[in-house]
């Protein structure tokens, strides 16, 4: 055994002090609470109250009723995402293993009646129950029909309302519109939070919703809260916010998880591989030789070492 191995076993027998923890405890807490408050009430909080169907509808109508009628045609995100949700794609995978495909539908979505159709049903308007009557009626391919009919035509003109509505696109603008009209007094958000359960708690529903429309990821890029922005650990406005997610949006920043329709799956894989090194660290053979190797602690207890002539 080293002379140094001895040393570091021996009993200390160097200057000694009282040292009360409960005391330095309390006092830390004081002070954190001090600061956190003061800071809290100097500069409040970077982050703003969520966004609503509501607002969405009100702010950017014509992007709602795109996003609706992407719903009806089965053109939007949530319509093809795949598990949890639906069997529309495949999901994540990791190499060989279909992650969300395996793990199933456990959270069934229909967007064009869950989002719209059911909604619907609470309309007073009686263009709406017609609409609705003629829509459900219809076959699956003529709904497509007039819902990629009336997107097309949205999508041309650039606003919804520059659109001249004709037989052409059957009962998807009277249903749109519909929709629109519910989301803009506020009974929207209410319909789609108590769709699953009576309590109004799940956010599922309107959260995929919403995020099927271009107004909410343009919020994000706004308040820089995009991928590669390194949103996943901004607070709202580019504020430095989660420290602990600097490495999951590092790796999003880099190739080839950058560009990898799997990024989400990988830079797990590969964060929970750096977790493992690091737990067996002390049982790798040369990593754990390092600290001898690479004797850094002398330089933090130089004094130590010093005085004792190690």
């Amino acid at each position: 055994m080293s002379k140094e191995r001895n040393v570091d076993l021996a009993k200390w027998s160097g200057p000694k002090r009282p040292y009360d923890l409960i005391k330095e405890l309390v006092i830390a807490l004081v002070v954190v609470t001090l600061l956190i408050g003061a800071c809290a009430a100097i500069f409040s909080s970077p982050d703003e109250r969520a966004v609503t169907l509501q607002q969405w509808s009100q702010t950017a109508p014509s992007d709602f009723v795109a996003t609706t009628t992407g719903e009806l045609a089965g053109t939007t995100i949530s319509a093809a995402y795949g598990p949890p949700y639906n069997n529309a794609a495949e999901g994540l995978k990791l190499g060989p293993l279909k992650l969300q495909k395996w793990s199933g539908v456990t959270i069934p979505v229909n967007p064009s009646s869950d989002f719209v159709l059911t909604p619907l049903k609470s309309s007073i308007d009686p263009d709406v129950a017609t609409a609705r009557a003629t829509w459900l009626s219809a076959s699956t391919d003529q709904q497509t029909k007039w819902a990629q009919d009336y997107a097309a035509a949205i999508e041309t003109a650039g606003d919804a309302s520059k659109v001249t509505v004709d037989a052409t696109f059957g009962p998807v603008p009277v249903l749109a519109n519909g929709l629109l009209h519910l989301a803009q007094e506020g009974s929207l958000d209410g319909l789609l939070t108590t769709e699953v359960t009576p309590l109004p708690g799940d956010f599922t529903m309107p959260m995929l919703f919403l995020a099927d429309g271009g107004y909410f990821d343009e919020l994000g890029a706004t308040k820089h809260l995009h991928g590669d922005q390194w949103g996943m650990m901004n607070e709202t406005g580019s504020y430095p916010g989660q420290s602990w997610l600097w490495m999951f949006s590092f790796l999003y920043q880099i190739e080839p998880f950058k560009s990898s329709e799997n990024a989400d799956s990988e830079i797990f894989a590969m964060l929970m591989l750096l977790t493992l090194g690091f737990v067996f660290m002390p049982k790798l053979p040369f990593i754990n030789r390092l600290p001898r190797l690479i004797p850094f602690h002398r330089l933090i207890w130089r004094r130590y070492y010093r005085d004792n002539n190690l």
